[in-house]
């Protein structure tokens, strides 16, 4: 956006001046009014992605798969599955809707290091799951496809789960639509030890299509065997829209979709034109940084945009030209998913450039110049705030981590503690952990983090924006105010439509004003003298308010000539004389008071 008066030379006049702020405003209430115009698209884009039938569908979908109990044992469903015979159970009672694939990772046994002291009593060792350490060798039957390992066809991404990070392939089968089918399939499984002491997970991927809403569900469930024991379980819902183009108001979307490009490609020939004019003073800008990363977004969520509806139109055809088999739709959510969260963080920032233009405004100007000025003091806190913060959160890791679930993690443990200081905390778990230490680490942290740094930051801010008050008051503000000229172009319309008086009658009474004070100040004793030098000196303070706080020039260094020295000169010398005379009729009225009370 256009910002001329950021890189005046010195010296330049004041009819120039005033005509490249006038200049501005117009620019800069143009360029509002675009802006506006591109967010007010770009929200309808950002809407019309997501619908609360997303939210709905993914609520149904997990309580059917996630709470659906086993037959005979209300205690047992997914959620609650903590051992191999509880999976078995899940895997044989619930009805499991459509074709789901079943795909298992394991790894190889003497994958893991044993004491020496203990290899005689050790014949068998598995590992956490690697790439390295997984089995890719048959196993069991050796004659239907879940005992041998196929590799992966798709590039479908890695998994992160609780203990590992899990690439595509393994051992897959495809269950069939027949209940009947799939039951004997488990059972078969199940009595030929298909889960080893090697398995480390088991992902059961579901896709389902509801033609109601035009939304594709694709879940998956996730059981990982840690080389601890035990099962933990995860899941994933993902609602998508991936045929996009179906009624009247996608193809409305479409509309604004085109519109978003020709406003990226206008406001990418604007800042190009600004960097070729400006060069390198162009970067001195924070709005122009956040103006390049606004527009890097924007273009990588076009890339985005096109990978997933090119990979859609590529792969949905030849996913449903089989219905017997598992269509993998994974790997398009995945990449819609990551299309949702572009286009977030771009309307993130679309949205906080609005204070670009809201900047001129005085309160917000106030509140920028308080965040400037004090950036340095909030830097040196921020470095003392997090050496204490990381000193306590390994202190909590590694004295609770073992018995605490907050605390399992150093993540976990750093994020606990901001949960403290927002009043969300598990005390009792903390004190059982170890019952001397811990009331230690939570009181001393509550009193240094929540009653001593916190303060101190706020204390920080505080006498930060008191002093920009303190500036605003003695007439330190910007002339530029974006509500100043909405309001004088409102006037200026309301004076040619003849609805209101010209601004003569303001400056008349202006005038008429200072001559009153004027004549109070004589009728209430002061001589002329006195009266002339206030005028002189109200006149200075004018002159010089305009010279050097006037919004034009605040950010340029300007040159003192020698009448303008000599000028600020004899006014420092008449405030000394003003505060001096102040100062003897003060004396005057305090010896006359007390020779009142000694009276």
């Amino acid at each position: 956006m256009a910002e001329a008066s950021r890189w005046q030379q010195p010296g330049t006049s004041k009819p120039k001046l005033h005509y490249r702020k006038d200049v501005e405003i117009g620019t800069t209430l143009q360029e509002l009014l675009l802006y506006l115009i591109f967010l007010i698209n770009l929200c309808i884009l950002t809407f019309g992605m997501v619908n609360p039938h997303m939210y709905y569908l993914n609520k149904v979908m997990s309580s059917l798969f996630l709470d659906t109990s086993v037959a005979g044992d209300e205690r047992t469903n997914f959620k609650s599955i903590r051992s191999i015979t509880d999976f078995w159970k899940f895997m044989e009672g619930p009805l499991l809707e459509g074709v789901p694939r079943v795909r298992q990772l394991k790894v190889r046994n003497n994958t893991c290091k044993v004491y020496s002291s203990f290899r005689s009593l050790m014949s068998e060792c598995y590992d956490t799951y690697t790439s390295k350490n997984e089995d890719l060798s048959e196993f069991g039957l050796s004659t239907d496809t879940e005992w041998k390992y196929s590799s992966s066809k798709t590039n479908s991404p890695l998994y992160w789960g609780y203990v590992g990070v899990y690439q595509d392939g393994g051992y897959i089968f495809t269950l069939s639509k027949s209940k009947s089918e799939t039951k004997t399939k488990f059972v078969d499984l199940r009595l030929n030890s298909w889960i080893t002491r090697g398995t480390r997970v088991i992902f059961i991927d579901f896709s389902l299509y509801n033609a109601n809403v035009n939304l594709f569900c694709i879940i998956r469930l996730v059981a990982e065997f840690p080389a601890t024991g035990g099962i933990l379980t995860s899941w994933q819902f993902y609602s998508v829209k991936l045929l996009r183009y179906v009624s009247y108001y996608d193809y409305f979307i479409a509309s604004c979709e085109i519109i978003f490009c020709i406003f990226l490609i206008v406001f990418t020939i604007q800042e190009a034109i600004k960097i070729k004019e400006y060069k390198f003073a162009y970067f001195k800008s924070i709005w122009n940084w956040l103006e390049l990363l606004l527009l890097l977004l924007c273009f990588l969520s076009i890339s985005f945009y096109a990978h997933c509806n090119i990979q859609t139109f590529l792969l949905l055809g030849k996913l449903l030209q089989n219905t017997e088999k598992y269509s993998d739709f994974y790997f398009l959510a995945y990449w819609h998913i990551y299309y949702n969260n572009m286009i977030a963080i771009t309307i993130f920032f679309a949205w906080i450039k609005i204070f670009k233009f809201i900047s001129f405004n005085k309160t917000m100007s106030q509140l920028s110049s308080t965040l400037s000025r004090c950036i340095k003091d909030i830097v040196g806190f921020a470095i003392m705030f997090f050496i204490i913060f990381f000193a306590y959160a390994q202190l909590g890791f590694l004295v609770f981590g073992s018995q605490v679930d907050d605390f399992s993690t150093f993540q976990n443990s750093i994020f606990a503690q901001f949960r403290i200081v927002l009043g969300d905390f598990n005390f009792a778990g903390i004190q059982q952990a170890n019952w001397i230490l811990g009331p230690i680490y939570f009181i001393t942290f509550i009193f240094f983090v929540f009653f001593v740094l916190l303060n101190m930051f706020l204390a920080i801010i505080n006498d930060t924006y008191a002093e920009v008050k303190a500036d605003y008051a003695i007439g330190r503000r910007p002339d530029f105010e974006l509500g100043k000229m909405i309001k004088k172009g409102y006037n200026d319309a309301l004076e040619k439509l003849k609805l209101k008086k010209a601004g003569k009658d303001e400056d008349k009474k202006m005038r008429r004003t200072s001559e009153d004070l004027a004549e109070q100040a004589r009728r209430e004793g002061f001589d002329e003298n006195e009266i002339k030098r206030a005028e002189q000196m109200k006149k200075w303070k004018e002159r010089l308010e305009e010279k050097y706080y006037s919004a034009e020039i605040q950010d340029d260094y300007q040159p003192v000539t020698q009448q303008e020295f000599r000028e600020l000169f004899l006014y420092a010398v008449e405030l000394e004389k003003e505060l001096r005379y102040i100062s003897l009729k003060l004396n005057r009225v305090m010896r006359k008071f007390s020779a009142l009370q000694e009276k």
